[in-house]
């Protein structure tokens, strides 16, 4: 019997980091990232932390005659950062947009301005070549770790990770190949990893490659990138891997990874990196079988019942510190208020001739109150936001409680 068509699918996938006025030697890094694009002829490409419109369009215009398709997703205050890059026509897109995505009084670290998403484009891939495959193709970014010891957003990276699972499970039925790339901010043993993986099925392509090149365990942020911070790549001497290329079938189509690659610093010729992660790169190929392979989201087991026991535990961590924090702001903007009224109360008094003259210079005690009012503007806000915090952690502890008595009950 004649054998199937192959369809040989090329991804390449990076974080470019390429914010503007902060980024080192950024618009030098993109045109080398649109060159390299130009001569190596990938199929699709998957890039994370394109803050600058006006870069997009820039590659957009060099990489036109080998890609002629092409999405930017918009989300958050500064964007997502995310774009795709494809030689097969993008049929619809998709971007959803993270619940819980960072604090935004956290100005240094900036996740929540830029609202954190995974953006969907779908596809038909291979028409002409003998191969079409529904493809369901996912550009992504979860939010950054900064600090491996005292992670404080380990919660909202758990519930990134479940709601990306749960984006993928709903969203992936029309599809009969699904890939997703992006930086994921976690190790590959983390348990958002494994609940992202067991949840969907999905497989890592570094884990399951025929043939690997690049550094080594597939790490692609390492101390020898003369962008990265070299002190905190301290505790990892060979580097971490947080950028993931991961794929399934789902119908009729069996999904190989042939060949994996990361770049290792300087491209030939240039004396810079394209970005402080390293690019991933890997080869695919993507065949029709006879029978349907099946689907691969009722294989739950026990051990999947472990890491959704496991994350929840995390969760609810973070909603003890959520509920801890709302009440803190609630409390200080009561207090402000009750300040605000006693000094309305004084001044009513004074006005009335109820009184003494005020105890305070005026210019204090109008200091005073402005201080107040803000402290009461700011804590108000900061209830808020926690309150919502607080309900998005308890929604998601609750799926995973509904998901874990599921898997129990019909393993």
């Amino acid at each position: 019997m004649e054998r199937e068509p192959t369809l040989r699918l090329r991804i390449f996938d990076l974080n470019c980091w390429a914010i503007r006025y902060l980024s080192k030697r950024r618009q030098e890094r993109v045109r080398h990232i649109g060159d390299t694009l130009c001569q190596e002829g990938f199929d699709l490409v998957l890039l994370q932390e394109v803050w600058s419109e006006q870069d997009y369009s820039d590659l957009k215009g060099k990489l036109a005659g080998c890609y002629p398709f092409s999405h930017y997703f918009r989300s958050g205050v500064i964007g997502s950062g995310l774009c795709i890059f494809s030689r097969f026509p993008i049929l619809d897109t998709l971007l959803y947009q993270y619940s819980l995505n960072g604090y935004p009084y956290m100005l240094q670290h900036g996740d929540w301005f830029c609202g954190k998403s995974v953006g969907l484009p779908g596809s038909r891939a291979g028409v002409g070549v003998g191969v079409t495959a529904p493809l369901l193709s996912c550009s992504l970014q979860l939010h950054a770790e900064y600090c491996r010891d005292k992670d404080a957003y380990l919660p909202h990276r758990l519930v990134q990770a479940w709601e990306l699972a749960q984006f993928i499970r709903h969203t992936s039925k029309a599809a009969d190949v699904v890939l997703l790339g992006g930086d994921l901010n976690m190790h590959p043993e983390d348990v958002g990893i494994r609940l992202l993986r067991g949840w969907t099925g999905l497989r890592d392509a570094f884990a399951e490659a025929t043939h690997f090149e690049g550094c080594k365990n597939g790490c692609t942020l390492v101390p020898d990138n003369c962008f990265t911070n070299k002190s905190e790549m301290l505790p990892f001497p060979l580097g971490i891997r947080i950028d993931y290329i991961l794929y399934k079938a789902i119908s009729s189509f069996t999904v190989k990874c042939e060949e994996l690659k990361t770049t290792t610093g300087p491209a030939p010729g240039v004396d810079i990196p394209f970005s402080d992660h390293e690019a991933v790169m890997a080869t695919l190929h993507i065949q029709r079988q006879e029978q349907p392979a099946g689907a691969t989201l009722g294989t739950a087991d026990l051990a999947l019942a472990d890491v959704v026991t496991e994350a929840r535990t995390e969760v609810g961590v973070g909603l003890r510190a959520a509920q801890r924090q709302r009440y803190s702001w609630g409390r200080m903007a009561v207090l402000a208020l009750l300040l605000l009224l006693l000094q309305a109360t004084a001044a009513l008094g004074t006005l009335a001739g109820l009184g003494t003259e005020q105890p305070f210079p005026k210019l204090s005690f109008c200091l005073l109150a402005f201080l107040a009012l803000g402290v009461l503007i700011l804590a108000t806000g900061l209830h808020l936001f926690h309150t919502m915090e607080v309900k998005m952690l308890h929604g998601t502890e609750d799926q995973m409680r509904m998901a874990l008595q599921a898997l129990q009950e019909h393993p």
